[in-house]
């Protein structure tokens, strides 16, 4: 009878589940709807990759052209160019981005008092809500090559030679990487803080009867509760590596800084839709979406293989 009873339940249909918990799927359903009409739905004008745009018939219209933009992608002298910009800007950044927040959250979990806790964590969450428009504006002022207050420290200690310009293709993509790690680090931390905050407060004390110091704790209590966590956000990081900010370096791009700042998603925009070639476009934005969901797969895999950790 038991054994039945458990071959039972491990069959349980998909309307056993809708009815038992009935009023979480009711909460879920919103989120299914959006999901549903905002991402499911478009994929139907993925076909305009493989087609010749037809502003008469539009996306459902048009010649079937096969692989043609695709490959005239990869024939054009812009391919190497906008993929090795998009490569290198999106590594530095998983590369300088993803551990600072790792970091700081076990920086403040160290903090004892509530009070200055509660402070350096409203200090360093406030960057990220500083819109893109406004945190170019900041740069520009701070970062000009005449007049600028943090252009001038770094010139004022040879950081930098005396006639240095940090929007040139020199220094654009260290710009564009050390700003975003400012602006996001104190709001990528708060879900490590939480996850520091389920660790077992008796770890910490039999720590101190140890004689364990608060650099050992981080590295035998924190950073191992930290691993899961840090695992399935840097599969979700991988799975967009390509899909780098259009907004902030569409704003921080000039004429002196076009050869490392031009990457696939302005490219799109550039060359797919302000002179509607939306076919070209449409490829080179799926081309990129394959990409990034074979790193997906790729981190994914990793860390089921050396941590037991991952999305699916």
């Amino acid at each position: 009878m038991a054994r039945k009873k458990v071959a039972t339940g491990k069959k349980k249909s998909i309307g056993w589940y809708l009815a038992h918990d009935w009023q979480l799927w009711v909460m879920l359903l919103p989120a299914i709807i959006y999901i549903f009409i905002f991402c499911y739905v478009p994929m139907y004008g993925v076909q305009l990759a493989f087609r010749e745009y037809d502003f008469k018939s539009g996306i459902y219209g048009g010649k079937w052209v096969g692989f043609k933009y695709f490959k005239q992608y990869f024939d054009s002298a812009m391919f190497g160019t906008t993929l090795r910009n998009t490569f290198v800007t999106a590594a530095l950044s998983i590369v300088l981005g993803f551990p600072a927040p790792i970091v700081l959250a076990m920086i403040i979990n160290q903090i004892r008092q509530q009070k200055w806790k509660r402070i350096v964590q409203t200090t360093v969450y406030i960057p990220y809500f500083i819109s893109t428009v406004v945190m170019v504006s900041i740069l520009n002022i701070m970062l000009a090559s005449k007049g600028g207050v943090i252009s001038e420290a770094m010139k004022a200690i040879h950081l930098i030679p005396p006639k240095a310009n940090l929007f040139s293709n020199d220094y654009f993509v260290w710009v564009y990487v050390f700003s975003g790690v400012w602006q996001s680090m104190g709001w990528n931390s708060i879900i490590y803080i939480a996850a520091l905050s389920s660790v077992d407060t008796q770890l910490y004390d039999a720590c101190k009867i140890d004689g364990a110091n608060r650099w050992q704790t981080i590295v035998h209590i924190d950073f191992p509760a930290l691993i899961p966590t840090i695992v399935i956000l840097l599969i979700m990081n991988m799975g967009g590596i390509l899909n780098v900010g259009f907004d902030k370096i569409y704003l921080m791009q000039n004429t002196l800084n076009k050869k490392t700042s031009e990457v696939i998603s302005t490219y799109v925009y550039t060359v797919g839709i302000k002179s509607s070639q939306f076919s070209f476009g449409s490829a080179v934005g799926l081309f990129t979406n394959v990409i990034n969901f074979a790193f997906l797969m790729l981190t994914n895999w990793l860390g089921k293989k050396l941590t037991g950790t991952g999305l699916m």
